[in-house]
């Protein structure tokens, strides 16, 4: 088929591969202007732009899809449907109704839940058991369009938000293929979304990652690994930040401990006192400082059995 394709991060790229790799004419790449990254601040593109740049495709970057001059640049590339995948920007009907069998989008939730913007790290963070890949037509609501396709996937107890979405990446190109195949035979059968059903997930901002001891051990395992690698979460030790970015959730070893206390400190781990239960710390990174290991770390920082994290919060 011939396809406009619109993403911006890695889940867009593995896509854009898997439908390159399946032989369909890709006419154009829509993604979001390069973005200034690292140190030095040099304006680098999103690995949309980079995968298309590879296979000589078109890249439009327009700063306002909805703009008057970018949906005349959108005409100019006849396709026979558009695929969407994390782009960034809201689609007006206007976009939308432009191709013949309109515009589809891969989604990395079950929907009707998780509709929005970050449906990965809420599933962990929710404790989800199962995840998955819907491709769903679109319409001017946010994930709200009628279900097409879709592929299950089960979350794993030590995925974090890097793992999982390398996964729905792989599921994506996958379902999105599939799904394009069954368009063109016409057995696709829409399905409408059943909106009481449905729950929203919203923006990641850094301050989600603050870490609040007086939470279970199992709560806080789930919240570091949803914001692992961005944005991390976070506490103080010693009145500096310290980001934490593996974890696990074990049986306190000492009853009614306050929350945030170093119970014990081994060669490999740290454990520290939750509302129920405790978090064993595997990963760290003190600020200033690189990430490392808790045996790395300790060999730098000697904590203390009685120390307290959390209690000067930055």
């Amino acid at each position: 088929m011939k396809i406009l394709f619109m993403g911006t991060p890695d889940f867009a790229a593995g896509a854009l591969e898997a439908l390159i790799g399946a032989g369909h004419e890709i006419v154009a790449v829509v993604t979001q202007p390069d973005k200034p990254r690292g140190r030095s601040r040099e304006l680098l593109p999103p690995p949309a732009k980079q995968c298309a740049m590879e296979h000589h495709i078109p890249v439009l970057q327009p700063r306002r899809i909805k703009a008057p001059e970018a949906i005349e640049e959108l005409r100019r590339y006849p396709a026979e449907v558009y695929v969407v995948a994390a782009f960034g920007q809201i689609l007006s009907q206007e976009i939308l109704d432009i191709p013949g069998y309109g515009s589809l989008c891969i989604h990395a939730s079950l929907l009707p839940r998780y509709r929005g913007a970050s449906p990965i790290q809420h599933a962990i963070i929710d404790g989800e058991k199962v995840t998955g890949i819907t491709i769903m037509q679109m319409d001017a609501g946010i994930d709200t369009g009628d279900i097409l396709y879709k592929r299950e996937i089960p979350i794993a107890d030590t995925d974090n938000y890097e793992t999982l979405g390398d996964k729905l990446m792989a599921l994506g190109g996958e379902a999105i293929v599939e799904a394009l195949s069954l368009l063109e035979q016409g057995k696709l059968v829409p399905e409408k979304q059943e909106d009481s059903l449905s729950c929203y997930a919203s923006m990641i901002d850094k301050e989600m990652g603050r870490i609040d001891f007086a939470k279970s051990a199992v709560e806080l395992d789930r919240l570091i690994r949803g914001l692992t690698p961005w944005p991390s979460a976070f506490t103080s030790c010693r009145g500096r930040q310290l980001k934490i970015w593996r974890a696990e959730a074990v049986e306190a070893e000492e009853e009614a401990a306050a929350p945030g206390k170093i119970l014990r400190v081994d060669r490999d781990s740290v454990t520290v006192a939750a509302g129920k239960g405790a978090l064993k710390l595997y990963e760290l990174q003190l600020e200033g400082k690189k990430r490392m290991s808790a045996h790395d770390f300790l060999l730098g920082v000697k904590l203390q059995p009685g120390e307290m994290l959390g209690v000067n919060d930055l």
